[in-house]
């Protein structure tokens, strides 16, 4: 073999193990990183309400408060991410703004969902006192169906978009548990939203997670 040839031959394993780190990156833009965080936070803190209501007990706090709080490590992980990366393409650019137009969109939900909660509460309890009986109508009933639409939306641009069956499958779950959750009791409810977090989120984070450690390792023992 000559040098050439040699010098071709290396240039090629690296593009190819350069090409392979990039599509673990493609796979939800990132190291999976946040992804794994989101689907974890969804899952307990689904989880933990569904216990409160199950034992009849209460926090002192909110326990979906802990959404909020995330967005804090969520900008220091992409800002990190932002620093790792060696060229940001428009694809980068495109799923930085749907996943941050998806973080505003959930807090505005939440704040939306708690404003319609402070006013439909005293009308419950005024029916209460002038039939004598609840209203079959209850908004908490028809809360998880609307943050799964939600889930589904930049779960499933984000999987079709990068080509990770993972997510995007994730993505179509959210909307099938949306559906039935518009049939089912709250603690079934949350049951979904748990479940639709952990096959979304963290299990697509935990694989995303592998392939760019996998591809990293690759790169790292080719530049030896």
């Amino acid at each position: 073999m000559t040098q050439t040839e040699k010098q071709l031959t290396e240039k090629e394993s690296l593009d190819l193990i350069a090409m392979m780190i990039n599509k673990a990156k493609d796979s939800y833009h990132n190291t999976g990183i946040g992804s794994m965080m989101w689907g974890t936070i969804i899952a307990v803190c689904s989880l933990v309400k569904l216990g409160e209501l199950h034992f009849d007990y209460a926090l002192p706090f909110d326990i979906y408060w802990l959404t909020i709080l995330a967005v804090v490590p969520q900008i220091f992980i992409t800002l990190k991410e932002k620093k790792e990366r060696k060229v940001k393409s428009y694809d980068d650019i495109y799923m930085d703004y749907l996943w941050l137009g998806f973080g505003i969109s959930i807090f505005l939900l939440i704040f939306i969902t708690n404003a319609v909660f402070s006013v439909w509460e005293p009308v419950a309890i005024e029916y209460k006192q002038l039939t004598g009986h609840i209203s079959t109508f209850r908004f908490s009933e028809f809360i998880a169906p609307l943050f799964l639409l939600l889930y589904g939306i930049p779960t499933f641009v984000t999987g079709a978009a990068c080509k990770f069956k993972p997510m995007l499958w994730g993505g179509l779950l959210c909307w099938v548990c949306c559906i039935i959750s518009l049939y089912t009791t709250i603690k079934i409810d949350l049951m979904l939203t748990a479940f639709s977090a952990i096959f979304a989120w963290l299990i697509p984070g935990i694989i995303m997670e592998r392939q760019y450690r996998k591809a990293k390792r690759g790169l790292a023992q080719a530049h030896v």
